[in-house]
């Protein structure tokens, strides 16, 4: 079995390195994003292995998995994005005088040592180390085991990058026992982990929950909701809608419920499904839907409504009032993202200031919860949580702070 206690120790000596980098880190990084890219083969072919291994799973989970030379170069760019943000330690955020003379500053440092527990998305490998090491901190990586043999192969090249550039190569290290038990383990690795991030099905963000007993950052589960008002513009309402869902219907910012007033419900209903189903859309409806199209339309359940698909599948209601929808959502949701269209100011101020989720939007789509598309280079994932960080989860969000206090011999009376 692997030693995850040893691992954790590694980890710990090498965040004493990485506190203090400084530009160095951006050295690193640019090091690691060239290698990757000329290492692409190897990298392929590893994918490639994982693929097979798994050839009867879903396409929509396929699609997560794989790795050609275009998404190498995205990965390798998303690290060039994240040399060119700024250096998130040692960042004084405020300081002061207190009334004995001794000098405050509240200044930024590492969280130190981050756990990942994610499942097939290779991708979140170069992501979590960049942003983790940018950040000062060293990472321990626990991967699906769809995509174990590209992890070990991504991993294995950033490691001999870091020892090119004289780097302890235990800033990041992944476990390649892809067992529950082992997981289980590293949930519960106390005194090494300074936190653990999950990120992946809302199966396995519960049962990181569950069952750790470090502090857990709560990230992914996106049910997703779009409500489209009786002030709605029809034209915006549905290109927001096909795009919402059908853009990449796997990721976690995809819509899964379609929330419409019932005024413009007659008139909006018909053109909407015959943009869904144009774009490959499955269609569940309440029984008021059914009642306004001639297509062939199931029956949404109620375990519809919080039913995160990661598929090409939505469910459509029709609502009486705003505070309905609202009320609809903060039942239903998870947190994650929601969006109204409406061309009326006070109703979508009353959108954005009653629902409860990480990321509010008004007249746009949900795919835009991205840490990419947010200006903060790559992200560690989307936290749909209220303590430490929420939404997008940059540089800064793997930042903690300590009190510095400079004296000149001051004792307390």
């Amino acid at each position: 079995m692997i030693d995850l206690k040893n691992m954790g120790a590694l980890a710990k000596n090498a965040t004493v390195q990485l506190g203090s980098l400084g530009e160095k880190k951006n050295q690193v990084l640019q090091t690691v994003a060239q290698v990757l890219v000329a290492n692409a083969d190897e990298i392929i072919a590893a994918n490639k292995k994982d693929l097979l291994n798994n050839k009867e799973m879903p396409k929509k989970f396929v699609d997560r998995l794989l790795l050609n030379e275009e998404r190498i170069k995205e990965i390798s760019n998303g690290i060039m994005k994240v040399i060119s943000l700024p250096d998130p330690v040692g960042k004084i955020i405020k300081g002061w005088k207190n009334q004995a003379g001794l000098q405050i500053e509240q200044t930024s440092v590492p969280l130190g040592v981050i756990g990942i527990i994610f499942e097939s998305r290779p991708n979140v490998t170069v992501d979590a180390f960049s942003l983790c090491f940018k950040a000062g901190n060293a990472v321990i990586l626990r991967g699906g085991k769809e995509a174990v043999n590209t992890n070990k192969t991504i991993v294995k090249i950033i490691r001999k990058a870091l020892l090119q550039g004289k780097v302890d190569p235990n800033a990041v290290q992944l476990i390649d026992d892809v067992s529950r038990e082992t997981a289980k383990e590293f949930m519960q690795l106390t005194g090494y982990l300074d936190v653990l991030i999950p990120r992946g099905s809302k199966a396995l963000i519960k049962a990181v929950m569950e069952n750790a007993k470090v502090p857990v950052i709560e990230t992914g589960s996106g049910v997703c909701n779009l409500y489209i008002d009786k002030y709605a513009d029809k034209d915006v309402a549905i290109q927001i809608a096909v795009n919402a869902k059908a853009q990449r219907p796997s990721v976690c910012n995809a819509i899964e419920n379609i929330l419409i007033h019932k005024d413009v419900a007659q008139s909006y209903l018909p053109d909407l499904i015959d943009a869904l189903i144009a774009n490959g859309v499955e269609i569940r409806g309440d029984k008021e839907v059914l009642q306004v199209t001639d297509k062939q339309i199931e029956l949404a359940q109620d375990s519809d409504w919080n039913t995160e698909y990661n598929d090409y599948i939505v469910s459509i209601k029709v609502v009486n009032t705003l505070d309905e929808a609202i009320s609809f959502i903060n039942k239903h949701n998870t947190k994650h993202s929601e969006t109204i269209v409406t061309n009326d100011y006070a109703r979508a101020q009353k959108f954005l200031a009653q629902i409860d989720a990480a990321c509010v939007y008004v007249n746009a789509s949900t795919r835009f919860t991205d840490g990419y598309e947010f200006g903060l280079g790559a992200e560690i994932g989307i936290s749909t949580q209220k303590l430490h960080a929420r939404g997008p989860m940059g540089l800064e969000a793997l930042t903690s702070y300590k009190y510095i206090i400079r004296g000149n011999g001051q004792i307390r009376k």
